[in-house]
């Protein structure tokens, strides 16, 4: 298509992706006037006037007001033009991030359900892990009559201070040290985590006793003992730690009657 080729008001609006009723008032406002007018009054841009206009509705889409663009396009200079493009670079460089970071947390939210698609709540597997990327938490100090409420929010400072910049809203899941696990003792966790991208520590790949318990918080018990038992039935023996998670949770359904815990045991043929 020639410089001097003209379009219809339809063309145009098809072209740059937008409508013929923002086209007319753009035109109303003064922001962008049709190239001429044919004979039958009908209204016609340049191929040229394409760029003008995408470049528009950009900056509208990102915040700018419409007289704002106005008066950058009345007095605008080049360096004007770049100052303008920058700062509107750092907004979508910004929200990119914001995007990205939502995408993560999503992602792991659907992992998390769909791991659990169609398992037999009732019954105990052992099956082979990959690793995956966690960020761990210190080992929890219960003492001075301290609950894993008191752990959990300390679990939360010392991640914000240790890794700045990571988003805290990943649901959080609780370590159990083998020894522990080999005496009985399921009540609080060693250590919390939780799964993100760009943890730097691993849930270990390995051979884990998997059992599963519906309900609120604080099933998990009952989900070792199963487990236990299993193991101790099919000559299986706990070789290392243990990881609770809630693969549904308050944000993946409705009730804690509709929760799901996944308990993993790590362990080896006798």
């Amino acid at each position: 298509m020639g410089k001097d080729a003209f379009l219809t008001v339809s063309e145009f609006a098809g072209y740059s992706r937008t409508t013929t009723d923002t086209l007319r008032y753009y035109e109303k406002i003064g922001l962008l006037i049709p190239s001429r007018r044919g004979e039958n009054n009908y209204r016609y841009y340049t191929t040229e006037q394409l760029a003008l206009v995408n470049v528009v509705r950009t900056l509208q889409s990102l915040g700018m007001s419409l007289s704002e663009i106005m008066d950058l396009r009345d007095t605008r200079t080049a360096d004007m033009t770049n100052s303008v493009f920058s700062a509107q670079i750092i907004k979508i460089d910004k929200k990119i991030d914001e995007w990205e970071r939502a995408r993560k947390l999503l992602t792991t939210y659907q992992k998390m359900i769909r791991s659990v698609d169609g398992v037999d709540i009732d019954g105990i597997t052992v099956e082979f892990l990959p690793a995956e990327a966690i960020i761990m938490g210190d080992i929890n100090d219960y003492s001075r009559d301290r609950n894993d409420n008191d752990a959990l929010a300390s679990f939360y400072a010392d991640i914000q201070l240790k890794h700045p910049g990571v988003d805290l809203n990943y649901p959080v899941w609780g370590m159990f040290k083998k020894e522990r696990i080999i005496n009985g003792d399921f009540n609080f966790p060693d250590r919390y985590y939780f799964y993100n991208p760009e943890g730097r520590d691993k849930r270990p790949a390995g051979l884990f006793a998997v059992g599963y318990a519906k309900g609120g918080y604080g099933r998990k018990g009952e989900v070792f003992s199963r487990i236990l038992e299993y193991a101790g039935k099919h000559k299986y023996e706990v070789c290392g730690d243990a990881y609770e998670e809630y693969r549904l949770n308050e944000v993946c359904v409705s009730g804690e009657s509709n929760y799901l815990v996944r308990v993993m045991i790590e362990v080896r043929k006798k």
